[in-house]
């Protein structure tokens, strides 16, 4: 019985330590990633975006920042401890030695008369004839009666002397930690434990199980229904202008399951009047575009109304419970905009399992202007400036009248802005367009935090000099990231955007003249453990591959961490070379929250013809003119009209289709880098 009651005691002692053992660890390494986080600050400081809240430390968002499932669940975890420490603490002072000299109230080494007395005043006291209390009674049979009997007994006496207690040695006892309820299988304690266990073992499991098929069936890994990657798979098209690309991303499943309510009618009504500019309705027709528009889905109404507001900033217009459904909206699009254009755009097509150019570059392009609340009508060409007025409308207290002042000093492009020294541009902004000295601060914060990228590309056939038709090529790209305010790692100047969104670029190698993507991949700069991580082993595996010795291999990857902390992103990919000929090839890479911040790069392949022998000549990769100079004409011709195509007709962009060059044709073009925030095909 006293084993029972003592492995009882210890249940919750091992209940605390099962506890403690990941409880503590993961306390530990929550509270290292919140110190780490909060020793930079990496968004933006101007007023603007200190004005929008998002990033404001009020109490009540800090209590709402911190209510995470995952932090009520720790703290609820860590309650249960102390109460489990604050238990066993208790029970650890009822929980006495068997000492007889102290049962009986005795000094140690008192006379036998002494305690005789002693266990006489005791049993007037707990005798079962003088005290009925059950409890009495057992505290007289195990406590007195034995302290009595191991200091009068010879033999119970020289055993507790010399073994600790009155019977003698004691064997080893083995217990489990276990509630006495639990231990006692008869009657109802035994269908408490049967229940508990086919509860954890078998339901608990399956009910987890059931659960996670139940998502998985609905939803894929990023956590984006199957039936939006169907609408999108059926609504992509190779020659999708940037301008199309919003009635595909508009059509997801997410958004269709937003309500749309009795009272969203009127507020819904004053909103259409408001962006009817940006519905790309024909105004010869007017009356008929709009019937045709109200004729669509009620949710696919509100859904591109909404977006309509965020790009065009009229969210002031909006009810608060159209707000709340924008704000919704709004969350899930960055991860819609991700898997439209991993999943959709650039996803192997081709027989040569090349992507299409033409819509990833568009869904950059709205990813760009639904961050920045940014008009799709203001990427229009406009003024000399191929990149329109989309670029200066991102920075905070700029307008398209600002644009039009700066534009008559020749700063058309943000980035001649950029290129302006600093008393320089505060005479432009303060004398010209007529800033305050705060508002042109926050223009300096913002540019300050911009990023400038630079591209390091080669491709080549590992082990070979040159590049034969069907060979399996490497391409290697150093993506370089420079702000002014020297971070790497940041968060975007997004005012109008609810949430935070980390910046992520997409790299891509591409034919501008067939549509083609050839390798594209996704860059990230604020996870540097994980980038030197995968540098390090890109670049063992290369070189082990090459046949480099350890030496060299070891400094390559060293010189690759190095750049990796500095700033740069390595990028690997590989593609199978096409039919022999020069490609003129051209390397973008497009961030996904600002825009004019992407680069724009050509490179040009030469692909040999497979001879028998397996011989190979001449390098493939050339950065300089290496053509005729009627193919640098016949480029100059051609030209790479940005964004004044893009939002063309559609009449002239199928005129355009029929006329286009074959795929994988000829390359024309120079080598040379230049810098470009938006670019688009005028072939398929």
């Amino acid at each position: 019985m006293a084993a029972s009651e003592e492995n009882s005691a210890l249940f919750p002692i091992f209940i605390l330590t099962i506890m403690a053992l990941p409880l503590v660890p993961y306390t530990m390494l929550k509270l290292c990633r919140a110190a780490s986080k909060k020793r930079k600050s990496i968004h933006c400081q101007c007023s603007v975006c200190s004005q929008s809240g998002k990033y404001r430390k009020s109490i009540f968002k800090r209590i709402s920042n911190f209510s995470t499932c995952s932090n009520l669940t720790l703290v609820l975890l860590w309650v249960i401890m102390a109460v489990l420490v604050y238990y066993i603490k208790h029970i650890s002072r009822e929980v006495q030695v068997f000492e007889p000299f102290s049962i009986l109230g005795l000094e140690p080494g008192a006379s036998d008369s002494e305690i005789k007395k002693a266990y006489r005043r005791l049993s007037i006291q707990y005798h079962p004839d003088k005290n009925p209390d059950p409890e009495a009674n057992k505290y007289f049979v195990e406590f007195i009666s034995k302290a009595y009997q191991a200091l009068t007994d010879p033999i119970s006496r020289e055993n507790f002397e010399k073994y600790g207690h009155p019977d003698g040695r004691q064997g080893l006892q083995m217990g489990i930690a276990l509630p006495q309820f639990l231990l006692n299988i008869d009657g109802a304690s035994g269908g408490i434990l049967l229940l508990g266990i086919v509860g954890v073992c078998i339901l608990l499991p399956l009910m987890m199980a059931v659960i996670y098929l139940s998502r998985s069936s609905k939803y894929t890994g990023n956590y984006v229904m199957h039936q939006t990657l169907s609408t999108y798979y059926f609504f992509m098209k190779p020659s999708l202008a940037p301008s199309k690309v919003m009635d595909v991303f508009s059509k997801a499943a997410e958004y269709m399951e937003i309500p749309v309510r009795r009272t969203d009618a009127e507020p819904l009504q004053r909103l259409f009047m408001l962006v009817r500019s940006e519905l790309n309705l024909d105004l010869k027709n007017i009356r008929q575009e709009q019937a045709k528009f109200w004729k669509q889905h009620p949710a696919l109404v509100k859904t591109e109304l909404l977006i309509q507001a965020q790009l065009t900033r009229e969210t002031a217009a909006l009810s608060p419970a159209l707000q709340v459904d924008l704000k919704r909206m709004l969350e899930l699009a960055p991860r819609l905009l991700e898997e439209l254009m991993k999943k959709m755009a650039i996803i192997p097509r081709t027989s040569q399992g090349h992507g299409w150019l033409r819509p990833a570059i568009g869904v950059v392009e709205l990813s760009q202007s639904v961050i920045q609340a940014v008009p799709l009508s203001a990427r229009k060409a406009t003024g000399g400036s191929s990149e329109g007025i989309a670029p200066f409308l991102q920075l905070p207290h700029f307008s398209e009248a600002i644009v039009k002042k700066i534009a008559r000093k020749k700063v058309r492009t943000l980035q001649d802005l950029r290129d302006l020294t600093i008393d320089e541009r505060a005479e432009l902004l303060g004398n010209v367009a007529g800033l305050s000295p705060s508002e042109a601060q926050d223009i300096e914060i913002v540019l300050d935090m911009m990023p400038s990228i630079t591209l390091e590309i080669t491709c080549e056939t590992e082990g070979e000099e040159g590049i034969q038709e069907g060979d399996i090529v490497t391409m290697h790209a150093w993506v370089t990231l420079n702000r002014k305010n020297g971070l790497v790692g940041a968060l975007p100047h997004a005012p109008f955007f609810p949430s935070h969104k980390e910046e992520n670029f997409w790299l891509l190698l591409a034919d501008s003249a067939s549509n083609d993507v050839w390798v594209s991949q996704k860059v990230n700069f604020m996870d540097e453990a994980a980038a030197v991580t995968a540098a390090s082993k890109a670049i063992q595996e290369s070189k082990e591959g090459s046949g480099f010795s350890l030496k060299e291999i070891n400094m390559a990857v060293k010189e690759a961490v190095e750049k990796v902390k500095s700033g740069s992103r390595l990028v690997m990919g590989k593609f199978q070379a096409p039919s022999e000929g020069n490609y003129n090839l051209t390397s973008y890479c497009l961030c996904d929250s600002w825009i004019g911040c992407d680069k724009k790069m050509s490179l040009k392949v030469k692909v040999l013809k497979r001879s028998r022998a397996g011989t190979r000549a001449g390098p493939a990769l050339e950065e300089g003119p290496a053509l005729e100079d009627e193919e640098e004409e016949h480029e100059e011709e051609e030209g790479y009209d940005d964004y004044e195509s893009e939002y063309s007709e559609d009449d002239d962009e199928d005129e355009k289709k029929k006329n286009s060059t074959p795929a994988n044709g000829v390359a024309n073009g120079k080598g040379s880098g230049s810098s470009s925030d938006g670019s688009g095909t005028d072939g398929e």
